[in-house]
């Protein structure tokens, strides 16, 4: 193929990032996309001049009636596992904007019908691809900090001060609150980096007469007795992302991008950072060329949805299947 033939399911917020991504890569050429709502699809259209771009209000539409070989997803969370069931069905590859699912069912059929079909399933968590995050993986990898003992992740957003009529907010749609949405973020963090399974999970939340929840405090017990905090907050002023990773030899901070190193008595290391060298977007369609492997599979990012599912289970919230959770 001369190019890459993308549709685009959702063209909102986050299908910003996607486009801004892909306008750089020239073997790659969005020829349709789909959202209903109309004026999303005229901005998206426009900004990054794809006039020759077909337009649809639904995904099954565009699949019936494009040739395309890869899609990606930026739809609410709930439509993922049919959309992506859909997309696969059509002979396309798909990268899946985060959560992957709403439940580990869904998870896990999503892989299955990936492997079965030989078609590529990436999902879109972004700090994989971000120098901080490596080096903090690596580092606990290489055994710099020794062997890790506690780890405390929390993310703060103005959720709670925002308006309740966005799909956000709507059950129906996200499947949850702002655990499943920017927390699924760092989730991603806690498993990624740490390489740990969680074993088990206690959690209190609180929705602040919000339609979902927005703050949740989760402390986590993963294996080789490694202990955790996950504060998610979305009843807060300013966004604020902060993680600390403590070890028998010592630890890693990161405060909004600045990651220090630490050793007992010791002076604090700001460390020399990896190079970015890809990103969601470009190593998705990297492996579809058979370049590497994909960097972030559906096998991963179904440890999150389990994370997640454990979280809310914990909470006293129903299995999260699609359009399920009260």
């Amino acid at each position: 193929m001369d190019k890459i033939r993308v549709g685009m399911i959702g063209t909102g917020g986050i299908s910003n990032l996607h486009g801004d991504q892909l306008a750089e890569l020239d073997y790659v050429e969005v020829v349709a996309l789909t959202d209903p709502n109309v004026e999303n699809r005229k901005k998206f259209i426009t900004k990054y001049q794809l006039n020759d771009a077909k337009e649809f209000a639904d995904h099954k539409e565009m699949l019936n009636h494009s040739q395309l070989d890869a899609v990606i997803i930026c739809s609410p969370h709930t439509l993922h596992f049919d959309q992506a069931m859909d997309v696969m069905n059509h002979g396309c590859h798909v990268l899946i904007e985060k959560p992957m699912a709403c439940s580990k069912k869904e998870a896990e059929e999503l892989i299955e019908t990936s492997e079965k079909l030989g078609r590529v399933l990436q999902v879109s968590y972004q700090r994989h691809f971000e120098p901080e995050f490596i080096y903090i993986r690596d580092t606990i990898a290489s055994g710099e900090i020794g062997k890790l003992t506690s780890v405390t992740a929390s993310l703060y957003q103005q959720w709670g001060h925002g308006p309740d009529n966005v799909w956000r907010k709507n059950p129906a749609l996200s499947g949850g609150g702002m655990l499943m949405d920017s927390g699924s973020h760092i989730c991603d963090v806690l498993l990624w980096t740490t390489g740990l399974t969680p074993l088990e999970v206690t959690t209190q939340m609180e929705k602040h007469h919000s339609p979902v929840e927005l703050d949740s405090f989760t402390a986590i017990r993963f294996e080789n007795n490694v202990v955790a905090g996950l504060n998610i907050v979305g009843y807060a002023p300013i966004w604020h992302e902060t993680y600390a990773f403590c070890g028998d030899k010592g630890g890693i901070f990161y405060d909004n991008g600045k990651v220090t190193l630490h050793r007992l008595r010791e002076e604090p290391i700001v460390p020399e950072l990896p190079e970015k060298t890809t990103n969601q977007d470009k190593s998705f369609f990297d492996a579809i060329l058979g370049k590497h492997e994909i960097k972030v599979p559906g096998h991963f990012a179904k440890e999150v949805v389990n994370l997640t599912e454990m979280i809310y289970n914990a909470a006293g919230y129903k299995p999260l299947e699609s359009n399920a959770i009260k």
